[in-house]
């Protein structure tokens, strides 16, 4: 593996979101001087907090799937993710309602789901779960050390044993025809498939190798923290502050110092200088090629995911056919999907995550009140609607999102929104992110693996990039890795794990939910 050449003592990390955090923990966990470089006035960059009147609304994320590796971040500087954040893990991890009225509670235990999947659609669909439950965590253990969790300097080193083997599970197929291949109701299909979206391909086109997402959420678990999404990046901010990171926010980073193929110092928009030894990157791609004064070149040119609309909804009430997170599907798919990727159309029948996040954790909102993100997946500003129309489209949109919820059983919508925050990629676009997508660069065959942006820089040496924009990819796991690998281009540390491990500390404490009032609410049983 390459590596950072010659004194890396002080490394300055630009960003302090989940990538940019679990980068420095590994780093101070590596014996380096960190100094961690924010724009916003506190950590989480994508993974933010804004307060809506009384409401703390998440701004980022709302699935947390594989905290091991956040955990894995914290044990770098000898704590732990049990002592700064409190999980509970959700049963169920999602319920699935679908344009037919009917419903599926979506569970990671490999038992429980088999007996929904059979009330929902029959014994011959159980059998069939069963085989792709056994299909993905095979599929997972192919993946996730040597193609995932694993810095690239050469497409060579694809040929091992392990590509043969996922070649083998079919991973190199096509997703939606895998997963037909275990199920053949449509409606269990989407709930294994949809995923795709996270990695910006339709399911019809995206290789079969990216149902490890669907592993991530429907096998390994869902989580969510007390305190919200937010209290990730807070902690891992606390961590590395007490591990002996120096802190600057409210910053922007203007300029680099180069000299003889290195960087020698961060220029900050205030003025100030800091001299360092190396630099992380953690921004948004094309922010880092404007620092650095060039993009590298490639064949062709980068595409990116789908954006989304966000509203987020301070209400006076909710329905009890919500879980804390709900899929809302449409009758369309294939050509929501063509919509979305293709024709640069709004969804025509939309398919929605809702999340309600004061479902375990009341205290996000004013007493008696409740918090409910609503996500809509749209064509990001290359391929639909520049950002600027979304100052006249967003209203509106607003307002048949709002309309489409009341049609799917969520009565009295409108008139429930006490507090309210629409986001569209007019707002992903001013915070700097390119297409106006929050979701970056998109997974296609050409832009995963070692096709994907590497992590170091061409013509400087002492330049790691690192975010969903690099390896290994887009979702909160993956950034987490992403941080390490930055680390371990500066450290030399070994592939698979933490950069060092100074003391053991407790696994995450978890808290087991059991099924909220809210959640025992609508539940068809056909």
């Amino acid at each position: 593996m390459r590596t950072v050449p010659g004194t890396t003592d002080h490394v300055v990390v630009v960003g302090a979101g989940l990538s940019g955090l679990a980068c420095a923990l590994h780093l101070l966990g590596a014996g380096r001087r960190v100094t961690l470089v924010e724009r916003d006035a506190g950590p989480g960059g994508r993974s933010g907090r804004v307060r809506l009147g009384g409401y703390e609304v998440d701004t980022g994320p709302t699935v947390l799937t594989m905290p091991h590796l956040a955990d894995e971040a914290f044990a770098a500087v000898g704590d732990s993710l049990a002592r700064h954040v409190e999980l509970t893990a959700l049963h169920p991890a999602y319920r699935a309602c679908f344009a037919d009225g009917t419903s599926l509670d979506v569970h990671t235990d490999g038992e429980a789901m088999e007996a929904e999947v059979r009330r929902f659609a029959g014994p011959a669909e159980a059998a069939g779960y069963r085989g792709l439950r056994e299909w993905l965590e095979r599929l997972h253990r192919a993946q996730m050390r040597r193609f995932i969790d694993t810095n690239f300097d050469s497409p060579f080193q694809l040929l091992h044993p392990d590509l043969a083997r996922l070649a083998g599970l079919g991973g190199f197929g096509r997703l939606d025809r895998r997963i037909g291949h275990f199920l053949s109701d449509p409606r269990l299909r989407r709930v294994f498939s949809f995923q795709a979206l996270y990695a910006g391909v339709a399911p019809a086109r995206a290789l079969a190798a990216y149902a490890v997402i669907a592993y991530m959420d429907t096998v390994a678990g869902v989580w969510f923290p007390r305190g919200g999404m937010y209290a990730l990046p807070r902690g891992m901010a606390d961590a590395a502050a007490e591990a002996g990171a120096d802190f600057r926010w409210s910053s922007e980073v203007t300029a680099l110092e180069r000299s003889a193929g290195r960087v020698r110092a961060v220029r900050l928009a205030s003025g100030e200088r800091i001299p360092c030894d190396a630099v992380v990157l953690t921004c948004e791609l094309s922010t880092a090629h404007e620092l650095l004064g060039r993009a590298p070149r490639r064949p062709v040119r980068l595409r990116h995911s789908p954006s989304a609309v966000v509203l987020h909804a301070g209400t006076d009430r909710t329905w009890p056919g919500l879980a804390h997170h709900t899929l809302s599907f449409g009758a369309a798919w294939e050509r929501t999907f063509h919509e979305l990727t293709r024709s640069g159309q709004l969804m025509s029948d939309p398919s929605l995550l809702i999340t309600r996040p004061t479902t375990h954790d009341p205290a996000l909102a004013p007493p008696g009140r409740h918090l409910h993100y609503v996500l809509a997946p749209c064509p990001n500003t290359a391929v639909g609607p520049s950002a600027a129309a979304w100052r006249e489209l967003g209203p509106r949109y607003r307002d048949s999102l709002v309309a489409e919820l009341e049609r799917r059983g969520l009565d009295g919508f409108a008139d429930s929104v006490r507090e309210e925050m629409l986001v569209t990629p007019l707002d992903w676009a001013a915070q700097g992110h390119a297409a106006g997508s929050p979701f970056s660069v998109s997974h296609t065959f050409a832009q995963t693996g070692p096709f994907r942006p590497r992590n170091l820089v061409r013509g400087l040496e002492n330049v790691v990039l690192a975010g969903c924009g690099t390896t290994p990819g887009v979702g909160v796991p993956t950034v987490l890795i992403s941080g390490k690998l930055a680390a371990a281009r500066v450290t030399g540390g070994v592939r698979g794990g933490p950069v060092r491990t100074a003391r053991t500390r407790p696994a995450p404490r978890v808290v087991r939910a059991a099924a909220t009032p809210a959640e025992e609410g609508l539940h068809d049983p056909s």
